[in-house]
C-alpha cells in the first residue's frame, strides 16, 4: 500500500512516497519558490533524481508537477496516481477544532482556512495546497490531515491558559497550542520500544532542537506541557526566533523602533535569535564555529539555547513529580554532540550523567548516550514526521 505524505509551506510543497508494507521511502521531493518562478527536485530510493526550473504560480500547478515527476520520465517510480492508497497532509494549526487525524472534506479544509489567524504563515498555505491536491488527484484516493497540535490536546488548562482575561481565551481563542506535536509524538512512541517499555509507564522530556526547537513534558504518552504557545515563537532560543521574552519587552522595543504590529513579529520572527544574538547567523554550525573561534557574541548564543533547555528539563521534570528519559530529536538534537553535553552537564540533582565518549560519536542515530549509573537515561532518537503522518493516515483509512 502507498502513501503520499505532503508538507506543504507558503511557497513549497515538500512530499514522500512510501510504501506501507515495509515503511520504505520509493520517492521524495521538493516543489519550491511556488509563486515566484518555482524549481523541482526529486530522488527515488534507488538514487535516481530530476531536478528542473518550472512555472509555479499556485500550488495547482506544483500539484501537477509532483503527478508528472513520480509517473513518467526516468525517476519516475509508479505508473499512475491510483496505485496510491491515500494521502496525508501535516497540518500546522488545528487548535481546539481538531484533535485527531481527519479526512479532508471541503468542510475541513474551510475550517483548515478560517484558523489562519492563528498561524498566518501556514494554515492558509495548507488550505491551498489541500484544494489543489483534490484537483489533481483521483477523486477515488482518500486524503487525511494530521495536526502538529493534535498531540498538545491532552495538555491541561492550568499548563496551556496565559494570565490575560479569560474572555480573551472563550472569545479570541488565545491559549498556549504548542507546536511539533508530530515528531514529539513520534520519537517519544520510538523511545519506549526503544527502551522496552510501554510509553504509558514512563515519564519523558522530549528535546526537539533545530531551527524551531521546542521542549515538551510527555507523561503516559500525553503531552502535558510544552514551551511554545500561541505560536511557534515562544519557549527557547532558536535560529531567528526570539523564544521566551517578557512582554513588556516586546511593547518597548516596538515603541523604540517605531514598529508595526507586524513589523514587530517580523523582529521576532525572523531578526532575532541566534542569528540576532551572535550577529554570526541562524544555522547553529555557523555559530558553533565561530564560538570556537572567540566569537562572544556566538559563545553567549550557545550558553543560553543550553541554559534555556536545561531550566525546562527542571521545571518538566518538577512538573511530571518524575523523570524517566531525556531525549534529543531535531536537526540540533540528532547532529549536535556538543549541545547535548553541555546540556547534561551538571545535572546531578536530577541523577542524569551522559556518556562523553558515547554521545560524541552519535549523529542522527537511534542511541541511548547516558552512562550505565545514571538514573535518568538520555537518548538521541532520529524524527520522523513523515512517516508518523503516513501510519496516522493508513490508520484512519483503514477504519
Amino acid at each position: 500500500m502507498l502513501i503520499l505524505v505532503v508538507n506543504a509551506g507558503s511557497s513549497s510543497l515538500k512530499y514522500q512516497l512510501l510504501n506501507m508494507e515495509d515503511e520504505s521511502v520509493l520517492a521524495k521531493g521538493n516543489c519550491d519558490r511556488i509563486g515566484i518562478d518555482g524549481h523541482v527536485s526529486h530522488k527515488t530510493a534507488d538514487g535516481r533524481t530530476y531536478d528542473a526550473d518550472c512555472a509555479f504560480p499556485t500550488h495547482t500547478e506544483a500539484f501537477m508537477k509532483l503527478v508528472e515527476v513520480l509517473t513518467t520520465g526516468d525517476a519516475a517510480v509508479i505508473k499512475d496516481m491510483s496505485e496510491i492508497s491515500a494521502v496525508g497532509h501535516r497540518i500546522v494549526q488545528g487548535a481546539e477544532v481538531f484533535s485527531e487525524t481527519t479526512l479532508v472534506t471541503d468542510e475541513v479544509i474551510d475550517k483548515i482556512d478560517e484558523l489562519r489567524d492563528l498561524a498566518p504563515v501556514h494554515n492558509h498555505a495548507h488550505a491551498l495546497a489541500l484544494r489543489a491536491c483534490k484537483s489533481v488527484m483521483p477523486a477515488s484516493v482518500p486524503q487525511a490531515v494530521v495536526f502538529d497540535t493534535a498531540f498538545h490536546q491532552t495538555m491541561p488548562e492550568k499548563a496551556f491558559m496565559f494570565g490575560l482575561p479569560y474572555e480573551d481565551y472563550e472569545k479570541l481563542h488565545v491559549r498556549k497550542y504548542g507546536f511539533h506535536g508530530t515528531s514529539h509524538r513520534f520519537v517519544s512512541q520510538a523511545l519506549a520500544k526503544a527502551m522496552g517499555k510501554d510509553v504509558k509507564d514512563l515519564k519523558i522530556v522530549s528535546c526537539h532542537l533545530g531551527n524551531g526547537s521546542s521542549i515538551t513534558a510527555i507523561d503516559g504518552g500525553k503531552s502535558v506541557d510544552t514551551t511554545m504557545g500561541f505560536t511557534p515563537l515562544d519557549g527557547v532560543l532558536m535560529g531567528t526566533r526570539t523564544g521566551a521574552v517578557d512582554p513588556s519587552a516586546v511593547t518597548f522595543v516596538m515603541e523604540k523602533h517605531g514598529f508595526t504590529p507586524a513589523e514587530m513579529s517580523d523582529y521576532m520572527n525572523k531578526k532575532s535569535g541566534f542569528l540576532g544574538v551572535s550577529g554570526v547567523g541562524s544555522d547553529n554550525r555557523d555559530v558553533s564555529a565561530a564560538a570556537e573561534q572567540g566569537n562572544k557574541r556566538a559563545l553567549l548564543s550557545k550558553e543560553m539555547l543550553v541554559y534555556q533547555i536545561k531550566k525546562y528539563i527542571g521545571a518538566f521534570a518538577a512538573a511530571m513529580n518524575g523523570l524517566d528519559a531525556v531525549l534529543f530529536t531535531g536537526g540540533i538534537g540528532e547532529n549536535a554532540p556538543d549541545v547535548r553535553e553541555d546540556v547534561c552537564a551538571d545535572m546531578d540533582i536530577l541523577g542524569i550523567k551522559i556518556d562523553t565518549v558515547t554521545n560524541a560519536g552519535i549523529h542522527g542515530k537511534l542511541q541511548k548516550v547516558s552512562r550505565s549509573d545514571s538514573k535518568v537515561q538520555v537518548w538521541v532518537v532520529p524524527t520522523n514526521e513523515e512517516l508518523l503522518i503516513a501510519r496516522d493516515t493508513l490508520a484512519l483509512i483503514s477504519k
